[in-house]
């Protein structure tokens, strides 16, 4: 969907797994830019589900912090709205549904490899995001075995996903090969972040995705789950990311970069997103 139609839906949707930083603020910045030049709406997500890293003391600084930045939004777990509730951890029942629906349908199978099975497999090389390349272990096991168990997403090997991305151009990834059957649910009784995330912005209405271009991987991943639950593929923009001066990707413990850490030392909402001046 091209900016400039009245019917633009962003979204903000901050993980409150540490402090925020200027990374966030820019991609974020972004997204509420687009919003407003397409006179479109943005909402807020509370991406809280990683249950061993989230922290009341986040969540708390994540709506401090993004007020401080200038950011507004119309719909989210503060305000309330049509799709509510907007903090993942309440929409449990929502992505066991989309669960339900991937496995009816033969997508998924049940894995009992760890993390660290998969990464010691012989023939499973590190992909260019964070989960490594599935060897297909577990690939011909038809039902759950009487462990607990993870459920991963067959990829179809060998099809080509693509997408124009509105700011990097078009991007391309063969299954099978880029990337392997991933994760959907795991066997804590939660849903991946790429169910979760897929599932909200196909229920939220989000007509474009703004993020960082860490996660352009994650977009080949979603846009499967989105035709195999039958919902319309957003468009995509993903944002450069911003670097530290050894050139190394931002990190929410590093004080030096974090908003909190960055007001405290007397910056300005401008200076944190590199613009002239806030709206």
């Amino acid at each position: 969907m091209e900016l400039g139609i009245s019917a633009y839906r962003g979204r903000l949707a901050p993980s409150p797994t540490g402090y925020l930083h200027r990374g966030h603020a820019r991609t974020f910045w972004k997204a509420q830019e687009r919003a407003r030049e397409a006179k479109g709406t943005v909402i807020l997500r509370n991406d809280d589900l990683d249950r061993d890293r989230v922290r009341g003391e986040f969540v708390a600084a994540m709506f401090e912090d993004m007020r401080w930045l200038g950011l507004r939004w119309k719909e989210g777990p503060d305000v309330g709205g049509p799709h509510a509730p907007y903090t993942q951890s309440e929409r449990l029942p929502i992505y066991l549904g989309a669960f339900d629906t991937l496995k009816s349908r033969g997508l998924l199978f049940p894995c009992t490899c760890s993390r660290k099975d998969v990464h010691a497999a012989a023939g499973a090389p590190h992909g260019g995001d964070d989960e490594p390349l599935y060897p297909g272990s577990c690939r011909s096991q038809s039902a759950p075995t009487s462990v607990a168990v993870n459920w991963r997403f067959r990829v179809p090997d060998g099809a080509e996903i693509s997408f124009r991305d509105k700011s990097l151009g078009r991007q391309c990834a063969v299954a099978g090969k880029d990337f392997g059957d991933f994760l959907v649910w795991r066997k804590d009784g939660l849903p991946s972040y790429q169910l979760a995330c897929a599932v909200d912005d196909a229920l939220m209405g989000i007509t474009e995705v703004v993020r960082g271009a860490d996660l352009v991987s994650s977009t080949f991943r979603q846009i499967l789950l989105l035709r195999a639950l039958d919902f319309e593929i957003p468009a995509y923009f993903h944002c450069a990311l911003v670097l530290d001066e050894s050139g190394r990707r931002l990190a929410k413990r590093d004080s030096s970069t974090t908003l909190r850490g960055l007001r405290a030392a007397g910056a300005t909402p401008q200076s944190c997103i590199g613009v002239d001046r806030v709206r």
